[in-house]
This record gives structure tokens, sequence and C-alpha cells, in this order.
């Protein structure tokens, strides 16, 4: 009885956070780009094409993060770099690992749908880097 009774907590506290939060609360690529200037940039670039200041002297250069969906077929792989970012994928990354970001999973969450069709409560400052790094893929 005790499961059923968690189960619907947590889906009534789902569905209160998907009705406060409408598609213009959303972050968009506009509210990334303070965040990545000032957690990114010092190594990725001001332009995200791996030239930071830190790229210098770090011994495995960062990657260029305007050529993610060129590298994935043109696809953007929104799981793979929230992943990487939120530090889920870091046992996988080559070299020095990226810092740990903990200030972009905290505060507001908003509801992302990930590709499966399915609205994630994310945080919302990871959802708006999220969004800032998909809006400056290269073009093919």
């Amino acid at each position: 009885m005790r499961p059923t009774l968690v189960s619907l907590t947590i889906g009534a506290m789902a569905v209160g956070l998907m009705a406060a939060c409408t598609p213009e609360e959303m972050p968009e690529a506009s509210d990334g780009r303070a965040l990545f200037m000032e957690n990114c940039a010092v190594c990725h670039g001001a332009d995200a094409k791996g030239n930071g200041p830190m790229a210098r002297v770090m011994e495995t250069a960062p990657a260029d993060l305007t050529l993610i969906a060129q590298r994935n077929g043109g696809t953007f792989p929104t799981v793979e770099v929230l992943s990487t970012i939120d530090g889920y994928t870091k046992a996988s990354l080559s070299g020095p690992n990226m810092p740990e970001f903990g200030a972009l999973l905290e505060g507001d969450l908003v509801p992302l749908d990930t590709g499966d069709g399915v609205l994630t409560p994310t945080p919302r400052k990871l959802v708006a880097l999220v969004e800032y790094i998909e809006s400056i893929q290269a073009a093919r």
C-alpha cells in the first residue's frame, strides 16, 4: 500500500511541475549564453571551438562544441550533452575531466523532452546551457 502512496505523490508532483511551467517560461539559447561564458568559455573558448585560455595548458584540448551535431550524423544528442555537463559521463572522458558544475543543477526545474516523448523535470540552468550549445552548431 505504501508504494502506491509514494507513486501517487510523485505523480502529483510531476503534474504540478508540468502545469506550473508554461512554454513561455522555458529557457532559451540566449539564457544559456551567459552560463556558457561563465562556466565553459575558459576552456572551450568564447566561440566554443576549444580554444579558451585554459586550452593552452591542458594535456587534451577541449572539444569544439560547434561540431557536436556533425560528429553525430547531423543530430544534436541532447541526452549525451546533458550527461556530459552534469557529470554522468565523466568516466568516459579522456584526459582531464570537466569540472563539477553543481550550480547548474540547482534551482527551478522545467519539463524537458529529451527525445523519448517523456517530459523530465530538469534544472532550468542546465536546459538553458544545452539550448545554447545546440544553437551554435555549425551548419553542415
